[in-house]
């Protein structure tokens, strides 16, 4: 059997569907890198989003390996056999298997070098929702095979890859407004743009497992089949899989998105003062944040009562959830890079200046942003660029004409106008400006 796999896989189509996954998968990943490098769920769900292409191509793949008898003008002599289809076409599944499974790892692998310095935290879920998306590729393309053999066309290959793509898009807009249905039957559905705490909850990745498996079982019965009875026997399995997927996957819309892994969200701090702490998905970054927002928190010093630690913003608006306020505490967002690394840290020390002039959640009366720039360069003593990757043109532009116009000012006057800023942030009593409300 080893000899048979090893030819097969060398003789078939299955080394090229792996390359032809791989290099798109890699392809598609190099595109928009932003995307997967916070972390491994990032990536396990950025691959399943990309389903959406190379799913169709393990289907093509499979059908077009299923005409390889035809193409040959063999298929006559192989029916005469006497072995059983089945045992005839068992090697091809499994290297066909094989090949859209090591393609899709390679794939991931390739990814994963990516942020492999920065990612700490690998949930166990992640391996879920990579062996789902395996799992899927292997249905898609025994699916293939099957399809291919019962339509032994040249045309097959490539109407089955364009209308395997258009039903993946087309599966949340049937079954609308139910989009737990669409998350059941599609591995793509909700998995894209995942935030830094986003994860897939057990029940979907297993309730997709069922319905992909019994996807595929029936694939291989009617690849075996040699009648119609054999081939309308074969519609059970997915049958049943779909309805113990429907049973298995709870009836909320909207599932992943709304799910928040809160091992992902726990800070991690470091060890010494002034602390510093990240969320558990951003605990690699941690040395990269350290220094910076340690400055940040000496420009602040300046300040009565400053804050004199540092917490990352763990903020989610889906669902919507706030970290503890606190006055000590000056709450940083953390962007990652297309490269796994902070995305600027010559912004870091800014942004945990500017960040002790926020205010608590759900406050109507903040301070502007250009006001809150305004006032962290004033205790930096640095004029503020007029163009930041960090904040809006604009609001930078107007910081800077707020900073000259501070600057002018008496070394006493300012500062009792930055700490007015400061107390009408912390108490939601913020006006229209640095010149105006937070005036004492």
């Amino acid at each position: 059997m080893n000899r048979i796999l090893s030819i097969e896989l060398r003789r078939s189509a299955a080394l090229g569907s792996a390359l032809v996954l791989f290099v798109t998968g890699v392809v598609l990943l190099a595109l928009d890198g932003t995307v997967f490098t916070t972390g491994w769920m990032q990536l396990a769900m950025t691959q399943r989003l990309y389903l959406a292409v190379l799913w169709p191509l393990a289907l093509a793949a499979g059908a077009w390996q299923a005409g390889r008898e035809r193409r040959s003008k063999v298929a006559e002599l192989f029916a005469s056999t006497p072995r059983p289809r089945t045992h005839r076409a068992l090697p091809t599944l499994i290297a066909m298997a094989v090949a859209v499974v090591c393609g899709y790892l390679a794939m991931g692998i390739a990814g994963g070098l990516r942020i492999i310095g920065t990612a700490e935290y690998l949930p166990v879920a992640a391996f879920a929702v990579t062996a789902v998306g395996a799992l899927a590729l292997i249905a898609a393309v025994w699916l293939g095979l099957a399809i291919g053999r019962l339509l032994p066309w040249l045309v097959t290959a490539p109407a089955l890859g364009i209308a395997g793509m258009g039903l993946l898009l087309l599966i949340p807009a049937a079954t609308r407004p139910h989009g737990w249905l669409a998350l059941t039957f599609s591995p793509i559905h909700e998995m894209n743009l995942p935030g830094a705490y986003t994860t897939v909850p057990g029940r979907a990745s297993v309730a997709q497992a069922l319905w992909l498996a019994a996807l595929a079982v029936t694939a291989v019965m009617l690849l075996a089949s040699s009648g119609w009875r054999t081939r309308v026997a074969a519609l059970l399995p997915v049958a049943l899989g779909a309805a113990l997927a429907i049973t298995v996957m709870p009836h909320q819309n909207r599932l992943v998105t709304d799910a928040i892994d809160p091992v992902a969200r726990e800070l991690v701090c470091t060890e010494d003062k002034p602390r510093v702490c990240v969320s558990r998905v951003h605990s690699g970054l941690l040395p990269e944040v350290t220094a910076p927002a340690r400055e940040g928190l000496a420009a602040l010093a300046k300040l009565p009562d400053a804050p004199t630690m540092v917490h990352e913003d763990t903020t989610t608006y889906v669902p919507e959830s706030y970290p503890p306020w606190r006055t000590d505490v000056v709450l940083l967002s953390v962007e990652v890079g297309d490269d796994g690394h902070i995305a600027d840290r010559t912004d870091v020390r800014v942004e945990v200046a500017a960040g002790a002039f926020a205010s608590p959640p759900r406050c109507e009366n903040v301070v502007d942003m250009a006001d809150r720039i305004a006032a962290a360069h004033w205790l930096i003593g640095r004029e503020p660029a007029a163009a930041s990757k960090s904040f809006a043109l604009a609001d930078s532009e107007r910081a800077v004409e707020l900073w000259n116009d501070l600057r002018q000012l008496p070394g006493r006057e300012a500062e009792a106008r930055v700490l007015a800023l400061r107390q009408a942030a912390v108490n939601c009593t913020a006006g229209n400006g640095l010149f105006s409300g937070s005036t004492p």
